[in-house]
């Protein structure tokens, strides 16, 4: 990996925002120093807007000072508690965001993730980081400005493309058990190799993530979706015991059964390459969560048939309904994105279905029906869902969907809303049959959708009303208004 060199990690550092901070130490007094994932990011190329300044003195006396010196452009935002402060300052190249904090010492109990702190040095503060290449520190005293306080060698961990933490990890991870989320998610947002003897504190210390909170395990977990391999992310957790605690239901994938010579695949490894295949169409966060989720009713459908083999009957229904209770755990959220994630689940085998027989106008009506807007991610997840490595077979399901989507694109040019949905609705049935809402409106409403979606008769007033009359004699029920049946 290439690496900015000492001049132009000065040009950078050749900023209004570092130099303002800097005559603040030097009228305070105080040390000053750059630290963390901003100072990374230099090393990385990688652009960013949010930068830690550690203090070792107050860092709230710093910020204070610094926003009397940028005036109004500035926001100051105090967290006495913690002994931090923000500052947010408008830029013509976007909104900075500053945050000062005083070195510090920590020490944690075995039952909690909150620290006992105490104002410490800045060797204190670079002990306590999770990472080396999260421990570097550039100061920014007149002195010495510019200069990279690296004790741990973050910068040769960069140019290896290695996670590690900068004390043992196994009181890095007992001490913070977030970490072991955070050290897979740089692993996978960087595509860098965890060192051996953290990725071993992993396996070890795994059972300590329960003490942390669904809140916090969910932001680590979707900026492992969210980054362009999560595969690499989810393997991970798989490989060190933390998916069977977080995600026991993706965790139950990871087995073969083997039964007169006849073995399924891995369904945990076929659902890291849907997910993958997901990601090279930029599907969305819960979209992927949806590739993530698509096949895990299929341990509890799975079956072994004599003659057949191994068998995951309505694996879709039973995934779908398992989703509600993931996301409830996970803390995510309950309302458009779990319905959706849900939908996606319960219809991913549909278009598949379809695209095995004949393409017939009827299912494809359906088909739209049932998805709605979110046809089109219905058909990317079952697209990314085909990974057999039979090319023939491939090349054959993917032409087959291929005409799906053609009927697909005809009927919403259409205003399939139109075509699908029947003339003559459930209040007008109830006022022509004199009836309060129940079983029997609904089994008339579903009648009429039936015959519109088949194309029985035309989405027209006349064949519609003929069709209710007769179905609803065949009920028992007659019309109270018998003349408007025409």
């Amino acid at each position: 990996m290439k690496l900015y060199s000492d001049k132009a990690l000065a040009k950078i550092l050749d900023q209004d925002i570092f130099r303002r901070i800097s005559l603040v130490a030097e009228e305070l007094g105080v040390e000053c120093y750059v630290v963390g994932g901003y100072v990374r990011d230099i090393f990385l190329e990688r652009p960013s807007s949010d930068i830690d300044v550690v203090v070792v003195g107050s860092g709230i006396e710093v910020a204070k000072r610094l926003k009397h010196q940028l005036g109004a452009r500035a926001h100051l935002s105090i967290f006495k508690s913690f002994g931090t402060a923000q500052v947010k300052i408008a830029a013509p190249g976007g909104a900075l965001e500053v945050e000062f904090v005083g070195a510090r010492r920590e020490s944690y109990s075995h039952n909690s993730r909150k620290p006992a702190v105490e104002d410490g040095t800045l060797e204190d503060d670079q002990n306590r980081r999770d990472f080396t290449i999260n421990a570097m520190a550039i100061c920014l005293n007149k002195e010495h400005f510019g200069r990279l306080i690296d004790p741990f060698n973050g910068i040769a961990d960069l140019e290896d493309g290695i996670i590690a933490t900068p004390l043992d990890p196994e009181v890095t991870f007992n001490d913070d058990p977030l970490r072991m989320m955070r050290c897979i998610r740089f692993a996978t947002q960087l595509n860098f190799q965890i060192e051996t003897d953290t990725l071993e504190a992993l396996c070890l210390m795994a059972d300590r993530i329960r003490i942390v909170s669904a809140e916090r395990i969910i932001v680590e977990l979707n900026k492992i979706m969210l980054s362009p391999h999560p595969s690499i992310g989810l393997e991970l957790l798989a490989q060190t015991g933390l998916l069977k605690i977080i995600l026991p239901e993706v965790s139950a994938l990871d087995i073969v059964e083997r039964r007169d010579g006849r073995a399924h695949k891995n369904n945990f490894y076929h659902t890291l390459e849907v997910v993958e295949n997901v990601v090279k169409n930029e599907g969305s966060l819960y979209l992927r969560w949806a590739a993530l989720l698509h096949d895990i009713g299929k341990t509890k459908s799975k079956r072994w048939e004599p003659g057949t083999g191994w068998t995951f009957h309505n694996h879709n229904a039973i995934g779908a309904n398992m989703v509600p209770a993931i996301f409830r755990r996970l803390k995510l959220p309950m309302g458009a994105e779990m319905r959706y994630v849900q939908k996606l689940v319960d219809l991913h085998m549909r278009p598949q279905v379809i695209a095995d027989n004949e393409v017939t106008d009827s299912a494809v009506r359906r088909l739209l029906n049932d998805a709605g807007d979110d046809i089109d991610d219905l058909m990317l997840l079952c697209e990314a869902d085909i990974t057999s490595k039979n090319e023939v077979k491939k090349k054959l399901f993917l032409e087959n969907f291929r005409t799906v989507r053609e009927k697909l694109a005809d009927l919403k040019q259409k205003d399939y809303r139109r075509l699908l949905q029947p003339v003559i609705d459930g209040n007008e049935i109830m006022q022509l049959f004199h009836l309060q809402p129940s079983r029997e409106v609904g089994v008339l409403k579903q009648y009429l959708k039936d015959a519109v979606l088949d194309a029985r008769v035309p989405n027209e007033r006349e064949p519609l009303m003929q069709l209710l009359i007769q179905k609803a004699s065949h009920m028992g029920l007659t019309p109270v208004q018998p003349n408007q049946a025409t």
